[in-house]
């Protein structure tokens, strides 16, 4: 039962970052109509990187699509992490309305990291 329960979330947590990535490149989804100010000056700022944006949006795909496969989920999990940190700083300094869903999502991936532990120990083992 742990094993289905996990696969779904990491499946809905892939897809929301593939959903995310995606949107780097299409910009499909529309932006909120009250987001504090500091926010959009944060993004108007990544968008002058020209580079910027895509990556991230590549590797949110990339996660993404990792978490969602079994056999590498723990890779996916590693990926995102990253991308979670730099999530939850932005929400802590600039939205904290944001806060529960990324510390949901957060949950999500340490749970994949924990339950995949042995899958790490040949990276730091001598």
């Amino acid at each position: 039962m742990k094993t289905k329960i996990l696969f779904v979330l990491c499946l809905l947590t892939g897809l929301m970052f593939i959903n995310a990535g995606c949107d780097k490149f299409f910009h499909y989804m529309p932006m909120p109509k009250e987001m504090p100010e500091k926010m959009v000056k944060a993004g108007q700022a990544f968008m002058q990187i020209g580079w910027l944006m895509p990556l991230v949006g590549a590797m949110e795909i990339l996660g993404g699509l990792l978490l969602i496969i079994p056999r590498t989920k723990a890779l996916g999990a590693v990926v995102l992490v990253p991308l979670l940190t730099g999530i939850l700083l932005a929400n802590i300094s600039m939205a904290p309305s944001g806060l529960p869903i990324v510390l949901v999502l957060i949950a999500i991936v340490l749970w994949v990291i924990i339950d995949n532990w042995e899958k790490y120990l040949p990276m730091i083992r001598k």
